[in-house]
């Protein structure tokens, strides 16, 4: 199933770029697509031009920084044989196609937002606004997710927690 990045990771591990200089019409079957950072940043006009591409983090402009995407993303998986598609692609393409204006999502996802960032300006795609709230944890300390079953705001509401209650727990009051 196709997931979010897990918390503290945009990817994994960096690509070895092992495979990088096959192209599509000679990769192996098991191989991913990926982006080539190098090429995208290059097609982009270099870091300068990267540096220029801003978006609205947490109601302050923000920058991409290129080398800092080098770094810590790489070259991302765009599509792997046992899905179509990666996260990052998708929800860049979903966004633009349901003419998403403003995104808020937990801040395990905010190292991707940089990168998502590009992936627009590459397919020339509409930026949101982005706001990044602070994870939502159980009394272990645990995040809290759907994909881990996590509570429902209606089972809180059932527990008796308000409306001021739950905003308050995910930072919103």
């Amino acid at each position: 199933a196709l997931t979010a990045p897990q918390e503290g990771s945009v990817d994994g591990v960096l690509y070895p770029k092992t495979c990088a200089d096959r192209t599509m019409q000679n990769r192996a079957p098991q191989d991913a697509v990926r982006l080539n950072m190098d090429k995208a940043i290059a097609y982009l006009g270099g870091d300068v031009a990267i540096k220029k591409l801003t978006y609205i983090d947490q109601d302050v402009q923000a920058s991409l920084d290129p080398q800092m995407l080098k770094e810590t993303v790489g070259d991302i998986v765009l599509a792997r044989k046992d899905i179509g598609t990666s996260y990052h692609i998708a929800v860049v393409v979903d966004d633009a196609h349901q003419g998403i204006t403003h995104v808020t999502r937990g801040r395990d996802l905010q190292s991707a937002t940089p990168l998502h960032r590009l992936l627009q300006a590459l397919l020339d795609l509409p930026t949101p606004q982005y706001h990044h709230h602070r994870l939502i944890r159980d009394a272990a300390g645990k995040r809290l997710a759907k994909r881990d079953d996590a509570r429902a705001i209606r089972a809180y509401r059932d527990m008796g927690k308000t409306l001021a209650d739950i905003r308050a727990m995910v930072g919103l009051a």
